[in-house]
């Protein structure tokens, strides 16, 4: 049985965009986790998804949309199942029969019993089975668990379009030729090599919600909160390890700056000219302990250090107040757990702002060949900052230029324009 309507819930584009934002991962996760079949539970719920289309506005939206869209989904793949003939001799494998329930959350029996407490937070352990490529486990994660499109994946793992593509077509034959199980091992040593690549996507996720690559907003408030979400169940369900501790404590930080990163018109604020007394507190209060536990571990990482200089910036009242020596350092560490073209190009702004300008400056420029950094347009905002901290004007509207030409964001390119503005351009 269908879940009832709202009566006179008539629902607007709006609001079908945000359902879709905002249930899209839970029920394909919740699909994945049932049928085990990535390419079935994906075709069931965007059929699905065009039924809500079709039906909700004469309707309108389900009390419960999450609970209607899974039942049609349901009802979908088990007639997919029934009519494909390799799919039906599968049917015992896969394990489902009319009439079964999805699973559902974990409660705290469960998740001493071993079972991870959500959907999307089990598919992502699962995307990061062993048998499928290293490279192709984060674009899998982001593309179906943080239901980021191809575009925004492609920006967040800077990566051409094209490349992203064939990589998830890849992994997605390889899923089914291979029959890789999208499920959570039950073993607790896999369960751990696994956990850095969870946190990684978690990251990623974030980053695309709080510096969007697309759409009119710079923050996309429903991926910084689902991330955050994640990270909490993840440091519930492993509260020893450092890096858990670590990367909540990072996104809390970097949420807390949030109420003061866009303007009135809704074009984002640079750090060095946000209101500080509009940062949250009690987030920054919760970050700051978490980040002192975790980097008191022995075993503390590359998100405890990311953590360290979110904390940095945090504890400093005005942005002129910033420890940028500190903060070197700590890039300094980062840099020793592994190069990162992203890690150098924000180690040189902060060399920038402990040193001089110039000295910054000569940093980035001696990455300017580095082939990710010429498609990321934070990269050439810097470059156009330095150079007009330094009077080479015709060198920063070049480089804002550039910048311009690479941003996918609405807000972002309001901002750029700005910028181009105060040059007459």
């Amino acid at each position: 049985m269908i879940p009832e309507a709202v009566p006179d819930g008539r629902p607007t584009d709006d609001a079908l965009s945000r359902v879709h934002r905002e249930e899209h991962s839970r029920l394909l996760a919740t699909l994945v986790r049932r049928f085990g079949d990535l390419d079935l539970a994906e075709d069931a719920a965007q059929e699905a998804m065009e039924s809500a289309l079709r039906t909700w506005p004469a309707q309108g939206v389900p009390r419960s949309p999450l609970a209607w869209l899974t039942t049609v989904a349901t009802r979908s793949a088990l007639d997919r199942v029934r009519r494909d003939a390799t799919s039906a001799r599968r049917l015992a494998e896969l394990r489902v029969r009319e009439g079964v329930r999805a699973a559902v959350p974990a409660d705290e029996a469960a998740l001493s019993a071993g079972d991870l407490p959500d959907e999307r937070l089990a598919m992502l352990m699962g995307c990061c089975h062993p048998a499928i490529a290293p490279a192709d486990r984060i674009a899998l994660m982001l593309r179906f668990v943080g239901s980021l499109n191809t575009e925004e994946v492609a920006q967040s793992l800077l990566l051409p379009v094209p490349t992203l593509q064939a990589r998830i077509t890849r992994v997605k034959k390889r899923i089914t030729t291979h029959r890789i199980s999208l499920t959570v091992p039950t073993d607790p040593v896999e369960r751990a090599r696994r956990l850095p690549l969870v946190l990684t996507s978690i990251s990623l996720i974030f980053t695309e919600g709080y510096a969007a690559t697309s759409g009119d907003t710079s923050i996309r408030r429903e991926l910084t909160a689902e991330a955050i979400r994640l990270a909490r169940l993840t440091h519930r369900l492993l509260p020893v390890p450092a890096e858990p501790q670590g990367l909540l404590a990072l996104l809390l930080l970097t949420e807390a700056r949030s109420p003061a990163r866009d303007d009135a018109a809704g074009i984002p604020v640079p750090l060095e000219e946000q209101d500080r007394s509009r940062w949250d507190t009690e987030l920054i209060a919760e970050g700051l302990a978490l980040t002192q536990l975790a980097a008191a571990r022995a075993d503390a990482g590359r998100f405890t250090i990311q953590a360290a200089i979110a904390a940095v910036h945090a504890e400093s009242s005005r942005f002129e107040d910033t420890d940028w020596a500190q903060i070197v350092a700590l890039y300094d560490l980062l840099l020793a757990r592994g190069d990162d073209p992203v890690v150098r190009m924000n180690r040189a702004i902060a060399v920038g702002r402990a040193q001089t300008p110039a000295e910054g400056l000569a940093l980035l420029e001696q990455l300017g060949e580095e082939p990710r950094l010429r498609r990321h347009h934070p990269f050439h905002v810097a470059l156009a900052l330095f150079h007009e901290e330094l009077g080479r004007m015709e060198e920063a509207v070049a480089a804002w230029h550039r910048a311009l030409d690479l941003v996918g964001s609405t807000a972002e390119r309001r901002f750029i324009e700005r910028r181009l503005a105060r040059h007459g351009e």
